[in-house]
């Protein structure tokens, strides 16, 4: 028997964007977690057919049962090499990811470290990893698709175990008039959902918003101010920075 020693070629290029949704996506204003992967690129365990049926037969049942990914048993044929090569490579295909979020899940599968080290140096050298492009897709998508400020970016990035260097140069990309200017369409647009309640209330509910994006309590201070002040709202009272 001949054994495949060809590593499997890179993804597929299937036109999707960078960043898919994630739970952080779901709400407008509920802060900024992990992301809920799949870090094998498998669903759960199979399970029987429950439909209630009186007098099903066990033939019937076992119809339900998910039977194992053809890929998890394919991986039984590989060499070591080959199967973190192809776990990588599912989860690339899937979307971007970091080498640090690449490493945890061949670890989650009990990958040898030296193994795995080896895989991603390769896969890293050939360009299907690179953290630096990642960070910049990041800031940019997050910040135009979210809102999203620099600092919030930044701790975004390093839960992805992004290195420091890398998520200072990737966010020093957004300039403090574009985060200003972003600030404002995000109150801009949240402003009329708050009118009818008081004033205090508004501030708080307006400015909380932005904090949670990451905007410094300064800004975020400034610009509800000015926004109310446009409406009409009396807020001499607030600081203007």
């Amino acid at each position: 028997m001949v054994r495949r020693t060809d590593w499997p070629l890179p993804p597929p290029d299937d036109g999707r964007p960078p960043f898919g949704g994630g739970p952080e996506d779901g709400a407008a204003d509920e802060g900024y977690g992990p992301e809920a992967e799949d870090p094998d690129g498998y669903g759960g365990p199979g399970h029987s057919d429950r439909s209630g049926r009186g007098g099903a037969s066990r033939r019937g049942r076992s119809r339900g049962r998910r039977e194992p990914s053809e890929d998890r048993v394919r991986e039984t044929s590989l060499s070591p090499e080959e199967r973190a090569r192809a776990i990588c490579l599912r989860l690339l295909t899937g979307s971007p990811r970091t080498r640090k979020q690449l490493a945890d899940a061949l670890a989650k599968r009990e990958v040898d470290a030296d193994v795995a080290e080896a895989v991603l140096d390769r896969l890293e050298a050939a360009g299907l990893i690179d953290d630096a492009a990642f960070a910049g897709a990041w800031v940019e998508s997050r910040h135009h698709g979210r809102g999203l400020a620099r600092r919030a970016l930044a701790r975004e990035l390093r839960t992805r175990g992004v290195a420091a260097t890398v998520v200072d140069e990737a966010v020093s990309r957004l300039d403090s008039d574009t985060e200003e200017e972003t600030a404002r369409e995000l109150v801009a647009r949240k402003l009329r959902a708050t009118r009818g309640l008081d004033r205090d209330k508004r501030i708080r509910r307006l400015a909380g918003m932005l904090a949670r994006r990451g905007y410094g309590e300064g800004l975020a201070i400034r610009v509800v101010r000015e926004a109310l002040e446009a409406e009409g709202e009396d807020a001499e009272d607030l600081p203007a920075d």
